[in-house]
């Protein structure tokens, strides 16, 4: 699964605002109600339920909020850089600046998986993480993501 099935040019965020995670996770779920025609609260209560689970944030400054909606009819995902890192309870305690949104129809079950691992492996990259915190042009984070993923593949 190329990750330009998941990620659309207009969902990626050069400088979230936000200065807690829950404001940063507000922020997203209406960028990504925007991006995708879900509601916007609906995503926002489904990114929390997961966040109460465990945090979302994987370490080295980098987070995968990710969660399942019934009324989501595929999986979509939206890239934000913050313009001040937050506190997101990562496993490492390392506050976030980099965080990619992952949401997922609660029937997507294997595929979700897939791309919550594709996600975590371009993210694992140390030259596409320097990238994506030097670069605040759009079209280049888009770039660099898409890219990044033949080499992580």
């Amino acid at each position: 699964m190329p990750l330009t099935d998941l990620l659309a040019q207009d969902a990626v965020l050069p400088a979230l605002k936000g200065g807690n995670k829950k404001q940063v996770l507000q922020d997203l779920s209406e960028r990504a109600a925007a991006v995708s025609g879900l509601d916007a609260r609906e995503l926002f209560e489904t990114l929390l339920q997961r966040e109460r689970l465990g945090s979302t944030g994987i370490g080295r400054g980098i987070a995968i909020p990710h969660g399942k909606l019934a009324k989501a009819d595929r999986l979509f995902g939206l890239f934000a850089r913050l313009e001040k890192p937050v506190d997101f309870e990562a496993l490492d305690g390392e506050p976030v600046d980099l965080v990619f949104l992952l949401i997922a129809p609660e029937s997507a079950g294997a595929d979700h998986l897939k791309a919550l691992a594709r996600v975590a492996r371009i993210l694992r990259e140390p030259s596409t993480v320097q990238a994506l915190r030097t670069t605040r042009d759009p079209s280049a984070l888009f770039a660099v993501l898409t890219q990044a993923q033949s080499h992580a593949a």
